[in-house]
Formats: structure tokens, C-alpha cells, sequence
């Protein structure tokens, strides 16, 4: 195994880490819309592991339909879905969870279809775009109820995120077959895990202000 594969490697195990984790944490405050998206990512980054070392065909199927899934629907509507909850007060139901769930799914296997090859990049690109709009209207909610930090922290999430969205089908990194580190992959998988990360801790940074606000204004 060389250097470069080891990298690869370690960000897959770390997007995958920071999935399984903080889905869990998503599930358990109830939050099922962001925290099944979080279980792809963590999924599709160990099957994109488990075919960068054994080259297995089922794995790399396995990450076509879930990284497709994700960059098309599962952060740019699911997810967004998951944060409204906060920011628009939306109350899904276990049955609207499932049934967007369920229309994505569909959704992304016509999507794979060979008549959506010529436009699919740029499908993926403009739908992350959005994801990334909304990301900057959460960082200025966040900025609002005065949490800076993780205005910061969501806004270098959204840029760096984008970059990563862009540089997927439309911008090679010289030396990226040699490159151990500054290669794609290690740096997608590493950016991806940071926005699982920071969106957690902004979306609990988010609702206690929101609820120490709702507080303050009810005493006064």
C-alpha cells in the first residue's frame, strides 16, 4: 500500500467516523432527516474505502448511488430539510421523513441513467450550489443570534465545500495520481468530514440560542 492510498485512506476512516458518530447524535435529538444523510456519507465513504483496496465492484456501486444520492439530494434537500427544523420551525413526521427518503432514492437511480450522463455534472453542481446558499443563510441566523464562532465555522464549511463541488468534475489538481496528500480524495474526504462536524455543532449552537432568545423575550 502506498503513501498515497494510506491518505486516502485515513480521510475515508475519518468521513466515516464523523457519519456514524454524529448520526447517531442527529438521531437521537430527533433529527432523523440529517442523521440518515450523515449514515450515506459515513456508508458510502467505507464501501469508497473497501474499493480503493480491493477494487470490488459491488463497493464501487455502492458509492456511485450513495455519492450521487448525497451531492444531489441528500445534502442539498434532505439535509437542508434537517436544518429547517430550526431555522423555519418544520416538523416532519417519521412518514414525510421516509417519504423523502424513499422519492431521493428513486429520484437518484433515474438520475444514474445513461440519457442523464451528458448533464449530470452540472446537475450535481448547481444542486450543491443551492445547498451552499442555504449553508450562508444558516451561518447568518447563526451571526444574528450572535454565535460567531459558528457563523465562521459554517461559512468556511460552505466555501470550502464548493470548492470541493467544483473541482469533483470540472478541475483536475496537477499531480493528483502522485500527490500523497494534496489530492483529491483526501482533501474531499477530509472537507466533507469537517461539514459533518461543524453543521452538529452549529445546529445545537443554533437552538440554544434560538430557545435562550424565545426565553428572554417571554420574561420581558
Amino acid at each position: 500500500m502506498d503513501a498515497r492510498l494510506v491518505s486516502i485512506c485515513i480521510g475515508a476512516v475519518t468521513l466515516a467516523a464523523t457519519g456514524f458518530y454524529y448520526g447517531v447524535k442527529f438521531c437521537q435529538k430527533g433529527n432523523y432527516l440529517i442523521g440518515v444523510e450523515w449514515f450515506a456519507l459515513a456508508v458510502s465513504s467505507t464501501n469508497f474505502m473497501v474499493y480503493e483496496l480491493t477494487h470490488w465492484h459491488v463497493a464501487y456501486l455502492g458509492v456511485l448511488f450513495l455519492d450521487t444520492f448525497s451531492r444531489a439530494f441528500g445534502l442539498p434537500i434532505v439535509t437542508v430539510a434537517g436544518l429547517t427544523v430550526l431555522t423555519h420551525s418544520f416538523r416532519p413526521t417519521i412518514r414525510v421523513d421516509v417519504m423523502l427518503f424513499v422519492g431521493t432514492a428513486v429520484a437518484t437511480l433515474v438520475l444514474l441513467m445513461e440519457n442523464f450522463a451528458p448533464v449530470l455534472a452540472y446537475f450535481l453542481l448547481a444542486m450543491w450550489t443551492l445547498f451552499t446558499l442555504f449553508l450562508f443563510y444558516f451561518a447568518y441566523r447563526l451571526l444574528v443570534l450572535r454565535e460567531h464562532y459558528h457563523a465562521l465555522g459554517v461559512s468556511i464549511a460552505a466555501i470550502s465545500n464548493q470548492a470541493i463541488a467544483y473541482m469533483y468534475d470540472f478541475y483536475k489538481i496537477p499531480g493528483d495520481e502522485t500527490n500523497v496528500i494534496l489530492n483529491f480524495y483526501t482533501i474531499a474526504l477530509f472537507t466533507w468530514a469537517y461539514l459533518t462536524v461543524q453543521i452538529y455543532y452549529s445546529y445545537c449552537a443554533l437552538g440554544r440560542a434560538t430557545e435562550g432568545n424565545l426565553k428572554r423575550n417571554l420574561q420581558s
